[in-house]
């Protein structure tokens, strides 16, 4: 009785149909994480890009200067403008300016404070429009929703309680003279 069952045990062992089968339901989701680990990060990429190319634009202009010193709505409305394809920019961009000495310097604290949109909306933390020649910190914070926030990469990246990921970009500038 049990020859018979190892006779055909050994056969089926030995068979090799169906071998592409398990190798493709092996190797296929590792393949597909890779696939969208590379979307996540390609729009991840292009959002921290963007928001960059209109900070640095925003901060051309603010640098440069027309003789009045531009406020929190107005540089956020600059760099909104420029950060092209950023999505509901003016609700999902926090601001953070203030003036630096060179003599004893310290930077912005170490950790952003970006809007949570779980919460209520927040006053502006601190932005201190700076004088001619004054050494200027600006920091942006941007929220944005990942692609695939459960897969691969949406899921390693660090998430608030509504679960929006933050891009941070800081730039230093100092105010020419009139």
């Amino acid at each position: 009785m049990i020859g018979p069952f190892k006779y055909e045990l050994r056969r089926f062992l030995r068979e090799e149909g169906g071998n592409a089968s398990i190798e493709f339901v092996l190797v296929f989701p590792a393949y597909l994480a890779l696939l969208l680990m590379s979307i996540e990060l390609g729009f991840v990429t292009l959002r921290y890009t963007l928001l960059e190319r209109g900070l640095d634009i925003a901060v051309r202009e603010v640098r440069l200067g027309t003789g009045t010193a531009p406020q929190h709505d107005d540089i956020k409305e600059l760099i909104c403008e420029n950060a092209m394809m950023i999505r509901d920019c003016q609700n999902t961009l926090r601001l953070e300016m203030r003036s630096a000495d060179l003599r004893t310097f310290n930077s912005l604290d170490r950790t952003a404070d970006c809007t949570d949109a779980a919460e209520p909306s927040k006053p502006v933390k601190q932005f201190v429009p700076g004088q001619q020649n004054q050494l200027m910190l600006l920091r942006a914070c941007l929220r944005f929703d990942p692609l695939f926030p459960d897969d691969a990469l949406g899921s390693a990246l660090t998430k608030d309680s509504s679960g929006q990921s933050s891009i941070v970009s800081m730039t230093a500038f100092v105010q020419e003279p009139l």
